[in-house]
């Protein structure tokens, strides 16, 4: 699993892209297709249009970091998203799996949730 803070927000660009694009240009797609700040610290994956190619982009308070991960066999296995989002969120487990060569499209388990009690203040912690 990837050791990200959970103020780290991960945004996976929909639209297969040109992997020739460096940090500039994989940064004017942050800002004018994902319509987001690539200072924010987040992180931005973008596959290329083989699906043997992801990059990671972000910024480290210092610069960018470029992540690029080359599949030598196989492709990478994308999630079924709707073609007329620009970008979906993942989480840091989905990332994960993705790199590992992992089909993201298996179901998930829902979520647990502690019930709910009556009278008892949710928002106060101890």
């Amino acid at each position: 699993m990837l050791g990200l803070p959970p103020s780290v927000r991960i945004h996976f660009a929909t639209e297969l892209t040109d992997m020739r694009n460096g940090i500039d240009g994989l940064r004017a797609i942050v800002e004018t297709t994902l319509r987001h700040d690539p200072y924010e610290g987040h992180l931005f994956v973008f596959v290329g249009k083989s699906k043997d190619k992801v990059k990671i982009l972000f910024w480290d308070r210092s610069g960018f970091v470029l992540y690029l991960k080359r599949l030598e066999k196989g492709r990478f296995q994308l999630p079924v998203i709707d073609a007329r989002r620009k970008h979906v969120d993942i989480e840091p487990a989905q990332l994960a799996m993705l790199l590992d060569g992992i089909d993201l499209n298996a179901r998930r388990l829902p979520r647990w949730q502690p019930p709910i009690e009556k009278g008892i203040d949710t928002d106060r912690r101890v």
